[in-house]
């Protein structure tokens, strides 16, 4: 069991820039604002063969009782709960505040291994100023700078100390777990759609920070979670308004995390507002996804507070403004109630299988011949072209490569067609498809007339 340890401390001292240097990524935001993180972020790290696993946490604000802010805290006190050691961070140019005092006092009532880390300590390991964290009573500071990766390896060290006392090399259990890779599943869509109000109804727990506010959420959050036996590792994304509507600095690397996490998926999970219906921004991030080549699952959120009206509304909306994932299977959910959560993960379940499904070459070329027979492609001029096999060029999403002569002349028409046939016999959903034609060369172009 790879020890966690979790990383604690009021907003703005550098948690998220020391867990990406532990972790070595970038998968938290880091920027000159504060508040910034809001949920836990949880990542993979080794120190030599040493494995751990650290998370990331909000600011922590102990005695602020209501808002957004006292979710964060409840997330932070979570982290703790659930840690084996803490490293509580503070800053030292800001130095000793009434806040780094309450969070000390919090931690000193847990009984857990605390480290006190002082960030931006860089060239300061013998400065006067780190004299004065000795009154928060938690041990020994350790100046660090997260930014340059000083201290860090001594820091992690002492943390890591006493789960591994023998320093044995431990790598046997991980490396057998290497070929069973978690299905990525993103959960994209507009702000206060209910995208982490889901997570949490399937978790069965207040893992994300779900509160009656347009954006919430600004990190790309990743979950483990299993489900019959099926490993899977639940990304939490930020809301994608418009561009005319993201005014925030913020906001913007949210909506960069946001587009990489639906990049970086093997399916993603459109949510709707059914109350809402269909926006110009669904269908931009549905485009995205196409784009992308990701599969997709598309549930609309809510249906239990519409009416007959609202329904039938929505159900034309969808056909006209998202024709174009005519393919991806639509659901009716309610997050809130954990209504229609079932055939939802079925649906996402038959998504993946279809995205990563193998074609045999013979396979293939037989369907190819099938539909040329039933319809062969237009002819172009003096050009008729000729298809002569098929194979598989890829996954995530299908992509199958035709050989032949003459191929850059078949229409989008005939492509549509070819797609449907290879789409009827390997009973795809919820992925796109992608043709590539390959014209082979002719010997006779290369000579001069």
């Amino acid at each position: 069991m790879k020890p966690v340890i979790a990383l604690v401390g009021r907003p703005n001292v550098g948690k998220s820039t020391l867990f990406n240097r532990i972790t070595k990524s970038r998968d938290a935001i880091v920027a000159d604002f504060a508040g910034l993180t809001r949920d836990r972020h949880y990542g993979d790290a080794k120190l030599g063969p040493r494995e751990f696993i650290v998370v990331d946490t909000g600011g922590f604000e102990p005695e602020k009782p209501t808002g957004v802010v006292a979710e964060m805290a409840k997330q932070t006190r979570q982290a703790v709960a659930e840690a084996d050691a803490v490293i509580f961070v503070t800053d030292v140019r800001a130095g000793l505040s009434a806040q780094d005092a309450d969070i000390a006092r919090y931690l000193r009532t847990q009984q857990k291994k605390v480290l006190l880390a002082v960030n931006k300590a860089e060239g300061m390991a013998e400065s006067p100023l780190l004299a004065e964290f000795h009154e928060l009573g938690i041990g020994e500071p350790h100046p660090i700078s997260a930014a340059h990766g000083q201290g860090i390896r001594s820091l992690l060290e002492a943390a890591l100390d006493d789960f591994f006392p023998d320093d044995a090399d431990d790598d046997t259990e991980a490396a057998g777990d290497e070929g069973d890779k978690p299905i990525r599943l993103a959960v994209a869509g507009r702000p206060n759609v209910g995208k982490s109000t889901l997570i949490n109804a399937w978790l069965g727990e207040e893992r994300l920070v779900a509160f009656d506010q347009p954006g919430t959420t600004r990190d790309a959050i990743h979950v483990p979670f299993e489900r019959d036996g099926r490993k899977f590792e639940l990304i939490d994304t930020a809301g994608l308004r418009r561009k005319g509507k993201v005014f925030e600095a913020i906001e913007k690397f949210s909506v960069v995390k946001t587009l990489q996490a639906i990049s970086d998926a093997n399916v993603v999970l459109l949510l709707i507002d059914a109350t809402l219906g269909v926006s110009e921004q669904d269908a931009h991030i549905a485009g995205y996804i196409l784009e992308s080549g990701r599969a997709v699952v598309i549930a609309v959120n809510k249906w239990d507070a519409t009416d007959e009206y609202q329904r039938e509304q929505l159900q034309r909306s969808i056909e006209s403004r998202l024709a174009f994932l005519k393919f991806a299977p639509v659901l009716q959910i309610s997050a809130r109630r954990r209504t229609g959560l079932t055939a939802l993960w079925k649906s996402i379940l038959a998504a993946h299988a279809s995205a990563t499904v193998k074609m045999p070459t013979p396979v293939l070329t037989r369907l190819l011949q099938d539909a040329v027979e039933h319809q062969a492609p237009r002819r172009d001029g003096n050009f008729r072209p000729k298809m002569r096999y098929a194979h598989q060029g890829g996954m995530n999403p299908p992509l199958v490569v035709i050989h032949g002569n003459s191929l850059d002349h078949i229409t989008d028409a005939y492509k549509r067609y070819l797609e449907g046939r290879f789409r009827e016999h390997f009973k795809l959903t919820g992925t796109p498809m992608r043709i590539e034609f390959r014209s082979g060369k002719n010997p006779f172009d290369d000579r001069a007339p």
